[in-house]
């Protein structure tokens, strides 16, 4: 058993074969969930248990349950580049088997359905061909219909083993009987009842039934290993080894190539050009061009240089790095976007719960009926021939399949192209959520803003230049923590070479900060304390002071000599593509909300650029507030979803209908959302929604698809009008249709503006 995920997520997985339908997987989670302390979901389309609550129960234990069902099941392997490999065993196997079944069937339904064909003896040859695929082609199904039995259950192999087994079985009475001669004629039909002139042989029925479960449950195999395949990939991304700086002889740091999982935190490593990054951290050393692609989705990669994070598993394409490992293990960004991936896995959307529900009592219900059909057709006078045809269309056209792969094929191939485009799923409850989401409430900082507050102007008064404004106030605001400060001292270190460090400082809270450099007292603080402390402020200075904070920016005057010598205007900066990010949200019929700390002035300015409603700029906002924000929202009706990246956000992200926390934001925001967005780029808030959205359609249209095909088809069946080989052929394209159309959640790209708005068509 693996411990997958921290404390209260999923605890530990098993994989448990041997189910051929829902109704399986609605078995062994009833049984499960029956033990004391024991919580439990088993999913059929992963063919996973997964447990949040143990019951102090060890692994052996519930591995006794899983098997006192029918049931086999065994601890996971390691994920690793190995992984599909390993994972595409069950795929190779069917279709071996396959491989054996097809060209047999084929030559009995030939020799069953064409006349020109069927030559003196053709029955005794057509047994021949049969016996080996109804016999070894169908093992699979009559052992695992034979351990059901065992335990007094029926699944789906049920259903097909006894018609092949009734088939097969009659097929035979009637050549040892004679009741079928050696020059018999037949010809195809769609019903039951007109399938030739004499003892009718089903011989094609017990080789194309089989051999069209095996197709489609090897096609199945294959979409699910699609879809499932996230997970394995992200595991693999990872770097295997790492160059770390560690002392060498003499106590000189040297390069040692060691395992990466060695790697410890604060520790340094070295990436040079074309090596994946370890882990997250922080650059010390160099510059170079990052590629993310393959953890955030971002296509273009970024320029990183001191100060900047790293996170594991991006590629280094261009310039030599030194950087100092912040996370290690299971703390990093890709560790718990894996960790997200198995998680959403082991959920069920509320239609899938259904559907369980359903698929539980499904099999017994169709086995019922059948011999209820068999009953009154034979009550009916229409011969046994015929009666069993129609009893054997009932055993194989039901497909429980489709109802049970009809919602988790879906959600595993979102949560899998989620995590492609850098969207981290915690729960298939997040999707359902997403798909009715009213309102997008954004926390300003660090979600619509990088966060990180630059220099965006220097004004001064005449005889001074920009320069020598920025190297006094560079060299006071160096030995300040306020994110004002270090942006004036970074742009000055930047533009000037390094900045000499003052002397005297004083940090004057809330107003501004004091220092000796250049044999001069100089201020740096806003325009009230310059105005509380009687400090000379020229007309042009202050107008600078009201043009900036008419935008939403901040200004700060510098002077020495009791005189105001310059404006230094400082922003923290919409992130590239915001406006066109909420425009998308607006587009889907959504309404848009700004939350933040900020004075009204500035929430207004941000709000005019992005375009969002004056009604809906919620300005001067404490964090405690935000929560409470959130609830009056959904007392208004409406469904919310809010995006964060805060330690204040996390009680706002827990209370909305919906929390997306962005990857670059704190562990307890990240803990408190329902969806983690990798990548910072604005855009992946809308591919979140719209993925929510085409998922949720494919559940629709399979739920449609599985319950009417059914609906249709039992009666149908029962009623004569289907023959038993064609019934079997709709059975497996039943379960490849919802297969099939699951896979449509894969192809959504994401970042399409305008085919989103055509997707839209009537809003939330």
């Amino acid at each position: 058993m693996s411990d997958i995920t921290a404390e209260g997520g999923v605890r530990a997985e098993l994989v448990v074969g041997g189910m051929s339908c829902g109704a399986c997987a609605a078995r062994i989670e009833r049984r499960l969930n029956k033990l004391d302390g024991v919580a439990a979901s088993v999913n059929y389309a992963t063919g996973r248990a997964y447990f949040t609550e143990l019951g102090g129960r060890t692994d052996g234990e519930l591995i006794g349950v899983i098997e006192s069902c029918g049931y086999t099941a065994t601890a996971p392997e390691p994920v690793g580049p190995d992984g599909p490999e390993a994972a595409d065993a069950e795929t190779r196997a069917l279709g071996r088997r396959l491989a054996g079944c097809v060209p047999l069937a084929l030559a009995v339904i030939v020799l069953a359905m064409v006349p020109p064909a069927q030559f003196t003896g053709w029955p005794w040859v057509s047994l021949l061909l049969a016996a080996p695929v109804a016999i070894w082609g169908a093992w699979p199904l009559h052992r695992t219909a034979w351990a059901g039995l065992g335990h007094g259950a029926a699944t789906m192999d049920t259903l097909v083993s006894m018609a092949v087994a009734v088939s097969f079985g009659w097929s035979v009475y009637g050549l040892l009987t004679g009741a079928s001669s050696m020059s018999m004629t037949m010809s195809f039909a769609f019903t039951s009842f007109l399938n030739g002139n004499q003892h009718p042989l089903y011989l094609d029925v017990a080789a194309g039934v089989p051999t069209a479960v095996l197709a489609g449950r090897y096609l199945e195999a294959r979409a699910r290993h699609r879809s499932g395949a996230a997970l394995t990939a992200l595991a693999s991304l990872g770097a295997k080894t790492v160059a770390v700086l560690r002392d060498g002889p003499g106590g000189v740091p040297t390069e040692q190539r060691v395992g990466a999982e060695t790697l410890v935190a604060g520790e340094l490593f070295v990436v040079r050009p074309g090596e994946k990054i370890a882990t997250d951290g922080v650059v010390t050393e160099g510059r170079s061009a990052v590629d993310a692609s393959l953890v955030t989705g971002e296509a273009t990669p970024a320029e990183v240089g001191p100060g900047d994070d790293v996170t594991g598993a991006t590629l280094n394409m261009s310039g030599r790095l030194v950087v100092r490992a912040t996370r290690v293990g299971a703390d990093t960004l890709l560790a718990q976007i894996t960790r997200l991936v198995g998680e959403a896995q082991s959920t069920k959307a509320s239609a899938q719960r259904l559907a369980d529900r359903i698929a539980a009592i499904f099999v017994p219900c169709v086995i019922a009926l059948s011999a209820v059909t068999l009953g009154f057709w034979l009550g009916a006078g229409v011969g046994g021939s015929a009666a069993g045809g129609a009893a054997v269309a009932v055993l194989v056209v039901a497909c429980p399949c489709a109802l049970g792969l009809a919602t988790p094929m879906a959600l595993l191939a979102a949560v899998g192209r989620g995590a492609e485009l850098g969207i981290g799923v915690k729960s298939a409850r997040a999707l359902e959520a997403a798909r009715w989401v009213q309102i997008v409430v954004f926390d300003k900082t660090g979600t619509l803003t990088t966060g990180t507050m630059r220099l965006q102007s220097v004004t001064t008064v005449p005889g001074v230049s920009e320069d020598e404004a920025l190297r006094c106030a560079g060299a006071v605001e160096d030995a300040s923590e306020h994110p004002i400060g270090l942006a004036i001292a970074r742009e000055a270190a930047a533009r000037l070479g390094g900045l000499k460090p003052a002397t005297e400082f004083e940090a004057l809270v809330g107003s501004g900060v004091r220092g000796v450099t250049e044999d001069r007292a100089v201020t740096v603080g806003s325009l009230d304390f310059f105005d509380r402390t009687s400090l000379s402020v020229a007309p042009g200075l202050r107008r600078a002071v009201a043009a900036a904070e008419d935008d939403g920016q901040t200004a700060v005057l510098v002077a020495w000599d009791e005189k105001a010598r310059a404006v230094l205007v400082v922003a923290d900066e919409l992130r590239p593509g915001a406006a066109e990010a909420v425009a998308r949200i607006q587009r889907l019929g959504l309404r848009t909300a700004l939350l933040t700390g900020d004075s009204e002035r500035a929430a207004r300015a941000v709000a005019t650029t992005l375009r969002i409603a004056p009604e809906y700029v919620l300005s001067r906002v404490r964090p405690e507030e935000k929560a409470n924000v959130i609830r009056g929202l959904q007392g208004d009706g409406l469904s919310v979803a809010m995006v964060g990246d805060g330690v204040n956000d996390a009680a706002a992200l827990a209370q909305a209908n919906l929390g997306m926390a962005t990857g670059t934001g704190t562990d307890a925001a990240i803990g408190a959302a329902d969806l983690t967005l990798v990548s910072p780029d604005p855009h992946t808030i809308a591919d979140a929604l719209m993925l929510a959205r085409v998922a949720l359609a494919v559940i629709r249209g399979n739920l449609v698809w599985a319950f009417g095909y059914n609906v249709i088809a039992i009666p149908l069946a029962a009623l004569g009008f289907l023959n038993p080989l064609i019934a079997g052929l709709a059975m497996s394209v039943s379960s490849l249709v919802v297969s099939g159309n699951s896979l449509q959640v894969r192809r959504y790209k994401g970042r399409r503006p305008a085919r989103d708005a055509a997707r839209a068509g009537g809003g939330a």
